[in-house]
């Protein structure tokens, strides 16, 4: 039963096996075990971030495509479901119809970059990606009527999902929210799963490995590199929208930005890239150090306050220093990421 819900793709790693099995089984009873709303929505951008982060590493990791644009796909599922709740109210039929335009505007921007772009070498790609994700970002500053400009769309969600509803004692309507953002996360990584390894993940393995020779045994590579941008696209469209629901706030600097795609990129990286379960590993660390590496600073600021010269560098806006320095070490020790140096010693 386990192997077919992961699709045949076992961690092969014990202790890989136990940390995620602790990351599923934290995240599921986050709301009750860590009480708090810093703590929960902490929670609710992990299970946001690994969705994104898994859907970048079928490009970079499976397929071997360097996009910069896969904030914009971020960005257009999070504003579909924005401009639909803001327009049309706060009702499932406006969820429904965001959810869909921005899953529709995703794969058809996805198709267009990869049909036209995927020909030229991956440099090239990587600066058009770049290119059109900056645009689009200028776009949805500038239409303020439509996207709320710099300062973005604040609308209200369903009532089921406002903290004001009460469907049991001790459940109110935030925690159905967070459990909607949980359980459709984990669909969507499970789904992932059964893309990379069925025979269309094989045959993008084999294309990141050796384009040339794929295309000479008969497989169109752009083909197969397109519906991956695609399949991509919609995933964070959805991850996007998932965020959009939990957050009831939308704007450029919390979609569209280019310190997210920076952040995927991180994650995908030090968990371990062709992994999948890297980016799980990656998302969880990195969320946590940018919301808890400042808290942990202090703590060791405050101890220190008796030697000024290591207050001085434990001090809590040295915190983006520290994760640069983290980062350098888990590179240098996890050439092949977290995952992959598990899998290596097993």
């Amino acid at each position: 039963m386990l192997r077919a819900l992961l699709s045949d793709d076992l961690p092969r790693s014990r202790w890989l096996a136990v940390a995620l099995l602790a990351i599923l089984i934290g995240l599921a009873v986050a709301p009750f075990l860590f009480p708090g709303a810093k703590s929960l929505n902490v929670a609710a951008k992990i299970c946001v971030f690994i969705v994104l982060a898994a859907s970048f590493d079928l490009l970079l990791g499976y397929t071997g495509i360097v996009s910069f644009a896969h904030t914009m796909f971020f960005g257009i599922g999070a504003y579909g479901v924005a401009i639909a709740l803001t327009r049309m109210g706060a009702e499932w039929t406006s969820v429904a119809v965001g959810v869909v335009g921005g899953l529709i505007l995703a794969i058809v921007l996805a198709a267009l970059i990869g049909l036209f772009s995927l020909r030229v070498r991956t440099i090239f790609f990587a600066m058009i990606t770049l290119a059109v994700a900056s645009a689009f970002a200028i776009l949805a500053s500038q239409l303020s009527d439509i996207t709320g400009g710099e300062d973005g769309l604040n609308y209200r969600l369903p009532v089921v999902l406002r903290a004001s509803f009460r469907l049991i004692e001790g459940v109110n309507g935030r925690i159905l929210d967070y459990y909607l953002v949980y359980f459709c996360s984990l669909a969507l990584v499970l789904v992932l799963l059964r893309v990379v390894n069925s025979p269309f993940g094989s045959v993008l393995m084999a294309i990141r490995e050796n384009p040339f020779r794929a295309e000479a045994i008969g497989y169109r590579t752009v083909v197969y590199r397109t519906i991956a941008s695609c399949i991509a696209a919609a995933t964070a469209a959805l991850a996007g929208a998932l965020l959009a629901l939990w957050s009831s706030q939308t704007n450029p600097d919390t979609t569209l930005s280019f310190d997210i795609m920076i952040d995927i990129l991180l994650m995908v990286v030090i968990g371990g890239m062709g992994t999948m379960y890297g980016a799980v590993i990656g998302a969880v660390l990195l969320v946590f150090a940018q919301n808890y590496l400042q808290d942990l600073l202090a703590i060791a600021h405050k101890a220190l306050v008796g030697a000024p010269l290591l207050a001085n560098l434990f001090h809590p806006d040295r915190w983006l220093l520290w994760l640069g320095v983290a980062f350098i070490l888990c590179v240098y020790f996890f050439p092949t990421g977290i995952v992959g140096r598990l899998r290596n010693k097993r």
